[in-house]
């Protein structure tokens, strides 16, 4: 037999283990040649990580939840695709290489050429890529390591073009120029769902806009008009002030003309219904800080970018794409203010951050007698979800793609029309995403979250898929001024798209047309600069990672996939867009469910996160204490809520470093020990195990009571997983393999170990318990799993029970077949007895304890029940006198309690252990304790007396009050028994 360590060694079990399973490709995935008609598959496509950083906490709850499903299918005999591979992160990753450019060379990416730049960037790729993928085997991930994608890679770079090419080729991709989402410290643009909202202490600031000729309005002179605005910064910008058509000075001020300060920009008074009219009794925010007068700024605001369409507003822009005031990007205007303004420009705001200008422009308007008021504020600000500065509203030309547009093509295969209760085409991209949730072919897990899904594709606005960067899929098309015809049926696309200086033509270049894309720039056609949204390249990752749009058997075998596991805040970024391009451009939902884990916080409910020195780095937890402790307590926490709690403390290493931990670990790593040393100790019994079947009869009601619970545990923790619940099973086995396993099974069949006759039975089942316990356990702990099975299967050449309970055997655990032990083996009757034989053993054992018994020192004990019990009671005989350290047990309906004995009662049992009590040392116990029950009772007696306290105190209070009064006077009751009982003997 292999030995086993008499210690606990992760590190040592982890490398064994991984150096079995990646000797042997088990973890590989292997298509046939021909279709199985019966083969099941389960496929898994891995949330590729970002190679910005190293993995964190989240990541490690993710990927071990994944790997739990995929080792528990691939048991079942699943042919199991668990697809690795890393995402490039376009925006995240380019801004922290120019971080780090500028912090270790002085350079920013400005500095290098385009090709130079993204060198630096794919060599930081390449580095992140090794740290990720070495994390995720070290946590136990098996992967299929050979199929190792990257969204960049080759495979994955002509599914993106294939993609694009086919959607642009079907109308859906656009340019358009709109008012978008601008990130000035990335300096690209934002899909909707790339915005986070965040509270934001902030202020109205009341301005005076003078009016070029006073108006007279109910015998008084209107001079100025006041607006408030949040954001000062953009009057610079104003084309307008709008109020609203019923404001009673509506009628002299619409169609009036202002004097914009700083400016000097003459503006018109316009009337629009969008303006709230001020009401400072409102319970309507907006009224309240409402002065009537709205700025209108249609470069800087959506909702001012509306109003200025309705209106024909000019659209001045002044802001340069790094967020500071700037004259060069649409300020259409600049050369018609006077030589005046334009030096109050220059002198005052020009160049400076949109946040000094903020403060400057505050302090000209207070200088100047024109800042009426400032009214502190709080309210929702958009921030970019990469770069975490608050998001401008900015006018750009964008790509877009139309998701709401309906696809003639698709609508033999999907229908049309619109989804009911909807304004959703079925056969346009919105439509493709949101119908399979519908009609229940994609099934999202916990259920809360489909109403997420949902409102965002009800909602969704078209998708802006350009990004001002270097780093991603550049845009593959081409464009010249004016209009040209289609440069080559067959290799291109064409689109014209009128601009502000006329129509431009565009054209869409398909893969494998490298010669003609040289031609063309030879001829004058401009590549686009922009790359695509990250998002676009990891909607096709399902299917891109397999090969598409070539053919192949690892498409046909394991698209589409099973199961997606994934965190909430993807759910609209990522998930939606990923049914949305399977049904597209494959013609099938990419899996069909999606299990939205919840998010570790630490133990005050804060997010973990570098800056609050609250994270935990998961490798610290594996050298510390071994993968599989680290995964006990994560999948512990799985719970089926939104957010899950993990207090962290520092702990120092062995090494000297501090860093941080948590107690939830020290359970994760406890069990493993005793999961370790149990086994080694129930091996230790099972030398020379019989190679053959043993004669079921001859189970003695132990060993029936321990396979009828492993039967039911092995129906709850498959059905459990089934239904995406982690904590449940690692929480039965837990109590299984420790409380019944472990804490009686064990015990009862030690002496069963010393006899020849007995022996080979009790090993039989022992040997089968541990294995399809290993079994079971193994997705959850698959080092210390297989660790253990390896000695066993030496041990144990069969450790099959026959046909009821066969365990087929396998080189390796990881393939190993999953235990169904048959339902035939439950004995509910049977578990309730051992349940009651269980609860006398611990009772005497309590009277033990109490009484400080010697281990050694064998007692008398009688049990007082009910007539129908005492047959029950009989045949578990032997298994109270062994357990409880009896010599003599009486058993019947007329046990009298002997002298000097102890007294207890479970359910409707009484038991005496006798000779085991001082009479004048427990005498004086029971009245001491007497006497403070009665001190006891008279105080609640006296607060429940009287009325004021009834009357006034919380109704739960009082009805607490009561329940503690007639629990203390049923202890009293029982104290002046069994005095009575101790005077009499």
């Amino acid at each position: 037999m292999k030995d086993m360590s008499t210690l606990y060694e992760p590190s040592q079990i982890e490398m064994e283990a991984s150096r079995l399973w990646n000797d042997n490709k088990c973890f590989s995935a292997v298509a046939p040649e021909e279709p199985e008609v019966d083969m099941r598959v389960y496929t898994i496509v891995i949330p590729p990580p970002n190679v910005t950083a190293a993995l964190h906490l989240g990541h490690a709850l993710n990927n071990t939840l994944q790997d739990i499903l995929i080792r528990w299918r691939r048991m079942q005999g699943y042919n199991t695709l668990w697809m690795p591979g890393t995402d490039h992160a376009g925006i995240a990753t380019q801004t922290v290489v120019e971080k780090r450019l500028l912090a270790d060379e002085g350079k920013r990416r400005t500095d290098f050429s385009r090709d130079a730049f993204v060198g630096r960037v794919q060599a930081w790729k390449d580095d992140y890529e090794a740290r990720i993928i070495k994390q995720l085997q070290l946590m136990g991930c098996s992967c299929d390591w050979d199929r190792t994608r990257f969204t960049m890679d080759e495979v994955c770079a002509r599914a993106v073009r294939e993609t694009f090419s086919k959607l642009f080729a079907d109308g859906l991709i656009y340019r358009g120029k709109r008012l978008v989402n601008w990130d000035p410290a990335t300096q690209t643009v934002l899909a909707d769902d790339e915005v986070e909202h965040e509270s934001v202490k902030g202020a109205f600031w009341y301005l005076r806009y003078p009016l070029v000729e006073p108006v007279a309005f109910k015998g008084g002179k209107i001079t100025y008009v006041t607006v408030a605005t949040t954001r000062p910064e953009t009057m610079l910008g104003d084309t307008a002030v709008a109020m609203n058509p019923v404001d009673p000075r509506a009628g002299v001020l619409v169609g009036k003309m202002l004097r914009l300060p700083i400016v000097g920009r003459v503006i018109p008074i316009v009337a629009d219904q969008h303006v709230v009219l001020p009401d400072p009794e409102s319970s309507d925010e907006k009224a309240r800080f409402s002065t009537g007068f709205l700025k209108v700024t249609p470069a800087h605001d959506p909702n001012d970018y509306q109003i200025g369409q309705r209106h024909g507003l000019p659209i001045v822009n002044v802001m340069a794409p790094d967020g500071s005031i700037s004259k060069n990007f649409g300020w259409i205007d600049w050369d018609e203010h006077d030589q005046a303004h334009r030096g109050l420009l220059e002198e005052w705001v020009l160049g400076k951050d949109r946040f000094e200008a903020r403060e400057a422009i505050v302090e000209w308007f207070r200088q100047n007698k024109l800042l009426e008021d400032v009214r502190d504020h709080v309210h929702e600000v958009g921030h970019s979800y990469r770069s975490h500065v608050p998001i401008e509203p900015y006018l750009s030309d964008q790509w877009y793609i139309a998701v709401k547009e309906p696809i003639t093509g698709l609508g033999e295969k999907f229908g049309q029309g619109l989804i009911a209760g909807t304004d959703v085409p079925v056969n346009s991209l919105a439509g493709l995403a949101l119908k399979p949730l519908v009609d229940g072919r994609l099934r999202i897990t916990p259920e809360r979250y489909r109403r997420n899904y949902q409102l965002w594709l009800e909602n969704l606005r078209d998708w802006p898929i350009s990004r001002q960067l270097w780093w991603g899929h550049r845009i593959p098309v081409w464009s010249k001024p004016g209009e040209h015809p289609n440069r080559c049926e067959y290799g291109t696309h064409r689109q014209v798209f009128q601009s502000d200086s006329g129509p431009v033509t565009y054209l869409c270049v398909k893969p494998g047309f490298d010669e003609l894309e040289k031609a063309m720039e030879a001829e004058g056609w401009v590549r686009d600069n922009d790359v695509l949204d990250t998002w676009f390249s990891s909607a096709l990752w399902p299917f891109s990672t397999l090969g598409w749009p070539e053919p192949s058997k690892d498409l046909e075998t394991y698209y589409p996939g099973s199961v997606l596991c994934t965190a909430r805040e993807i759910i609209t970024l990522w998930v939606s867009r990923m049914v949305m391009m399977g049904q597209y451009c494959v013609g099938d939902i990419p899996f069909s469910d999606v299990f939205i884990h919840a998010m570790i916080q630490d133990g005050e409910g804060r997010k973990m996160s570098k800056s609050l020195g609250n994270g935990i780095d998961p490798l610290d937890i594996i050298d510390s204490h071994g993968a599989d402790a680290m995964r006990f307590a994560l999948a512990s926490m799985t719970t089926q809520t939104q957010d899950v709690r993990m207090p962290v403390e520092p702990m120092t290493l062995p090494d000297g470093r501090t860093v941080n931990s948590s107690p939830k670990f020290d359970i994760g790593r406890n069990f493993c020990n005793k999961l370790w040393n149990a086994s080694r100790f129930a091996m230790g019994n099972l030398e020379n195990t019989p190679v053959d079947a043993i004669d079921m009869e001859q189970l003695q009601m132990e060993d029936r009571w321990i396979l009828s619970r492993l039967a039911r545990v092995s129906g709850d923790v498959t059905a459990q997983l089934e239904a995406f619940r982690f904590s449940e099973p690692i929480q039965t086995l837990y109590r299984f393999f420790w409380n019944e396993l472990c804490d009686w099974y064990l015990e009862f069949v030690k002496p069963r170990m010393r006899d020849a006759q007995l022996k080979p039975v009790a090993q039989k089942v022992l040997a089968f318990t541990i294995d399809a316990s290993l079994r079971l356990f193994h997705p959850f702990l698959p080092f210390i799993t297989e660790g253990i099975y390896q000695p066993l299967r030496e041990l144990c050449v069969d450790r099959s029970l026959g046909e009821m309970a066969a365990l087929p055997d396998s080189p390796y655990l990881i393939t190993a077949q999953w235990p169904e032990i048959s339902q035939a083996f439950v004995d509910r009757e049977l578990e309730g007895r051992m349940e009651m034989l269980q609860s006398i053993i611990r009772t005497i054992r309590d009277i033990r304890t109490q009484y400080q018994v010697a281990p050694k020192t064998k007692v008398t004990a009688a049990i007082k029940t009910q007539a129908e019990r005492v047959a029950q009671l009989e045949a578990g005989r032997s298994l109270i006198m062994l357990m409880s350290g009896l010599e003599v047990l009486e058993i019947g309906i007329g046990c009298a309690k002997p002298k000097n004995a102890a007294t207890a009662v479970t359910g409707d049992m009484e038991i005496y252990v006798k000779d085991v009590v001082d009479v004048t040392a427990e005498i004086q116990r029971l009245e001491k304790s007497k006497i403070e029950l009665e001190k006891g009772i008279g105080s609640a007696s006296g607060k429940l007396a009287n009325p004021n306290f009834v009357s006034r105190a919380n109704p739960e209070v009082v009805q607490r009050e009561r329940e503690r009064l007639d629990q203390m006077r049923e202890q009293l009751a029982l104290i002046e028994k069994n005095l009575s009982d101790l005077s009499d003997s």
